[in-house]
């Protein structure tokens, strides 16, 4: 049974713990980078060890024994999985150690203790003038101090205090250093599901880890090389959202600096770009599945064990060119020319801003075949127009939205200088007569604003240059980078007063992108009301929406928009019959831009 033979259940000292930890046999891999725990946590979590409260289980999964070159075995390190937070928190706090906070900054939390009252808190100036507290804990827990001269040192200070209390107050502070604390210990050989199962029935909190995170913490064990690929990734993805962090990390890691890596990540110092800004999940499967050809990140678990697929056993050998791989993949994945190229094919297909980018899946298969493709010397011509309708047709199909791993596994081993039979291939399966005529009809029959369907619409407006709803100049990629009113085409309040259902009023078939001043002119009129005035304007009369004053402008800017002729006379009870109109119209609109493409 599981219980007996692929974990076993502990009871291990706070000592033993620490010692692990500064011996190197146990890697703290920071999943959840940085330190994310407040003072007051720190504090409490010394506190209820000092009461002998319970502090929950560590969960540690140990790396297999791989067989060394000259056919000796090695240990394997013990990879905290769960209680990340609490062993670093114990390590500032008792070692004495720095740890990362959430500005990547390193600082030591320093708990003070009152021996009188056995109180805890983290040090601040009001406590560092209080003689009434002894400001740091870590030499007596650690045993590094001899508890009498503490002692007479703190009497000294505190001439009205009872010695012996303070004695056995500083002695039960110490006992914190052999206090017990559950250890679940998992066996090597456990596949990434069963590990994962384990973590989410011990957690309280039901968090599941992902795969990338058991990579990241395989990395993160693997000594000095690991530990700056690791932080490569992470400041990367940091880096990308936030690029006024490069000044800080050029002063808070001075060793990192001198590593290759940080040359390599400069360029994201001058970059506000967000059209892609990747995890390190993306950054991690992007990387794996265009250097190894396979989709599924647990294999990188094993293959960054070292183990041999084919013999059942881990090798050295294999774990060092598992590394070398994957860091060949991060360095192409974040190499400036690659990832602003790669960006500029996405643009080039109208999805000029993240808002639009609903299907991350799609984004990130896309970049490996722009990688894969570039590495084979196929044209940048057919490389653009390759990736362009790879990604669009996958928004389009959900190819990625499912089974993510198994589609990534089958489709980058197809990556060839013969792609194109390929998508063609792909587009006569998924994207038949079918699809256009009925199926993707069907998906625009939807409310949820954050819909990849209406993103391809919006797309394919910016790629043909129209003009937002009733506006003369004004494109509508102005409008989606500039945060434009997404308008309602028959008025919310105008429809609410008929239907309750935010599905009926709210369908994506009733959105268009218009100017502010259009969107407040038209407030709640409804269309037959307003498109009247529209037709005014055209025959002279009182501009009132927007500046369109000749019929056939106003018929074209409504091609633009898919909105139907018929329109112009439409009340509440036309409404459901509008959106089977458009539906059409956006439909074919679409079919047309992806076949330009």
């Amino acid at each position: 049974m599981l219980s007996s033979q692929k974990y076993q259940v502990n009871q291990f000292t706070i000592e033993n713990i620490l010692n692990w930890v500064k011996s190197e046999e146990m890697a703290i891999p920071e999943i959840q980078r940085p330190f994310v725990w407040s003072k007051k946590k720190v504090t409490n979590l010394i506190d209820s060890l000092y009461r002998g409260f319970p502090v929950g289980y560590l969960i540690a999964w140990r790396n297999p024994k791989i067989r060394l070159k000259d056919g000796t075995l090695s240990g394997g390190k013990k990879i905290l999985i769960d209680g990340q937070q609490r062993v670093t928190a114990l390590t500032t706090s008792v070692l004495g150690q720095e740890v990362v906070n959430d500005e990547y900054k390193k600082e030591r939390i320093q708990v003070a203790f009152n021996p009188v009252t056995e109180e805890f808190a983290s040090l601040n100036p009001a406590i560092q003038k209080d003689s009434s507290w002894i400001h740091d804990i870590a030499p007596i827990v650690s045993g590094d101090a001899r508890i009498s001269s503490i002692i007479r040192e703190y009497c000294q200070k505190n001439s009205d205090v009872d010695e012996l209390l303070v004695e056995d107050h500083l002695e039960n502070l110490r006992q914190i250093a052999r206090k017990q604390i559950g250890f679940v210990e998992l066996e090597p050989d456990l596949d990434i599901d069963t590990v994962n199962e384990i973590f989410v029935r011990v957690n309280s909190e039901g968090v599941q880890l992902s795969q990338a995170d058991f990579v990241m913490s395989k990395i993160a064990a693997f000594g000095v090389f690991g530990s700056n690929l690791r932080k490569c990734i992470d400041y990367f993805c940091h880096l990308a959202v936030a690029p006024e962090f490069f000044s800080q990390l050029e002063n808070v890691d001075i060793e990192f600096k001198k590593t290759e890596y940080f040359g390599k990540i400069e360029w994201l110092k001058n970059e506000n770009d967000d059209l892609y800004d990747p995890s390190y999940v993306d950054m991690l499967r992007v990387a794996f599945t265009s250097e190894f050809n396979r989709g599924k990140l647990g294999d990188l678990v094993s293959l960054l064990s070292g183990r041999n697929f084919e013999t059942k056993t881990y090798e050295s050998e294999i774990q060092e060119e598992s590394f070398k791989k994957l860091e060949k993949g991060i360095l192409k994945f974040l190499n400036e020319s690659n990832f602003k190229r790669f960006l500029m094919i996405i643009r080039s297909a109208g999805f000029i801003d993240s808002s639009l980018i609903q299907a991350q899946g799609a984004v990130n298969f896309s970049y490996v075949l722009y990688l894969k493709l570039r590495a084979i010397n196929l044209e940048q011509n057919k490389i653009e127009t390759m990736v362009r309708r790879w990604f669009v047709m996958s928004v389009l199909t959900g190819r990625y939205s499912a089974s993510p791993e198994s589609m990534y596994d089958q489709d980058v081993k197809k990556i060839s200088k013969d792609f194109e039979s390929q998508i063609k291939y792909v587009e006569e399966t998924e994207l038949s007569d079918a699809f256009w005529n009925v199926q993707l009809v069907a998906e625009l029959e939807k409310s949820n604003r954050n819909n990849p369907f209406l993103s391809v619409f919006f797309a394919s407006q910016v790629k043909d240059n129209d003009k937002g709803f009733l506006s003369t100049d004004i494109p509508v990629s102005d409008l989606i980078s500039q945060r434009g009113d997404v308008h309602h085409i028959f008025p919310k309040n105008y429809l609410k007063k008929k239907f309750n259902s935010r599905r009926d009023y709210n369908q994506i078939a009733n959105y268009v992108f218009t100017q502010t001043e259009i969107n407040i002119a038209i407030k709640d009129d409804p269309p037959n009301q307003y498109f009247a005035q529209l037709k005014e304007q055209c025959n002279g009369g009182k501009i009132k929406y927007g500046g369109i004053t000749d019929f056939d402008v106003l018929k074209e800017n409504m091609h633009q928009n898919c909105i139907p002729q018929s329109i112009f006379d439409m009340v509440d009870d036309d409404y459901f019959e509008f959106l089977k109109q458009r539906r059409i119209l956006m439909a074919q609109k679409i079919k047309e831009y992806y076949q330009s493409l």
